[in-house]
């Protein structure tokens, strides 16, 4: 399965959420470290679920761009 993993700068790094997976997050200090950790997190979330007998949720969310076209600043 794959579910859709957000990604944002924090003050001091970056933190990942899985919206389909509450309480799935990562945190480090490089996007890419916190790439690598929400993915160990998300199979390591879903292994536990499994293992306790839970029902593993279907991906829900579905990530797409939107382009916004931003004003110039107004003139003073």
């Amino acid at each position: 399965m794959k579910y859709v993993a957000i990604i944002g700068k924090t003050g001091n790094g970056y933190a990942a959420d899985l919206p389909d997976l509450p309480g799935c997050i990562a945190a480090a200090d490089t996007f890419e470290e916190t790439w690598q950790l929400i993915q160990e997190a998300a199979n390591y979330h879903v292994e536990l679920m499994a293992e306790h007998g839970e029902t593993i949720p279907e991906p829900l969310n579905v990530a797409v761009e939107v382009e916004v076209e931003v004003p110039a600043p107004a003139a003073s």
